[in-house]
């Protein structure tokens, strides 16, 4: 078992180590202040399946090529726990759902999204 996890990671062991600082997303009202957020600042919403070693992997390359401190807004949703929210996304961004899957949000839209390997934090550059 140990092993596994060395290759994969560890959710909670996951979460002590980010050295991204994310917003937990964990509440539908956060939606209405995401929109009115990004018209002001990016905002970026990390989609993760806790469950999944792709999602894992991709959040963990993801969270150590991220060098753009301060200047995106980070929301990091939890699909397990939240999938309601996932789904508002869904409906509320005109996004097919991913996992994992990276959006960001600009004047209210989503302007980008990549799932899966496709998820590259040097990609978020162009949008601050």
């Amino acid at each position: 078992m140990s092993l596994f996890k060395n290759i994969f990671g560890h959710s909670e062991t996951d979460k002590m180590v980010s050295k991204v600082n994310w917003k937990p997303l964990s509440d539908l009202g956060q939606l209405n202040e995401i929109k009115d957020l990004s018209h002001e600042k990016t905002v970026v919403i990390f989609k993760h399946s806790t469950r999944c070693s792709v999602s894992r992997m991709v959040l963990k390359q993801f969270e150590n090529e991220y060098k753009l401190e301060n200047k995106l807004a980070l929301y990091f949703l939890d699909l397990l726990e939240h999938r309601d929210i996932s789904n508002e996304i869904a409906n509320s961004f005109g996004i097919v759902h991913q996992s994992p899957q990276l959006i960001v949000i600009q004047k209210g839209v989503a302007v980008y999204n990549a799932s899966h390997e496709s998820i590259d934090a040097n990609d978020l550059g162009r949008f601050v």
